[in-house]
């Protein structure tokens, strides 16, 4: 999570994932793929934005695609009890 954020707004930011396709820059025909993930506020994407513009900018290979998906992650924790325990020998 960044740290500019204020914590009032940690409601608002969830994981992310974003999958990107890129060129090599020495054989433009091979693609690689890089998986990205950290905490960002949907729909705008703020740290994506910032990390795609930082990687056309400073990297070589082109960007071809990026898939993201979002999942709501800061709140609070799920607890399930367990009434039964089983011991196998």
């Amino acid at each position: 999570m960044p740290e500019t954020v204020p914590k009032h707004a940690w409601d608002d930011y969830g994981l992310i994932t974003a999958h990107i396709l890129y060129g090599m820059p020495d054989h433009p025909s091979v693609l690689q793929t890089f998986v990205w993930q950290t905490y960002d506020m949907a729909p705008e994407f703020p740290e994506l934005r910032r990390f795609l513009d930082f990687w056309q900018r400073e990297l070589d290979g082109p960007l071809r695609s990026v898939t993201v998906s979002h999942k709501r992650l800061i709140r609070a924790g799920e607890f399930k009890p367990v009434t039964t325990q089983l011991t196998l020998h």
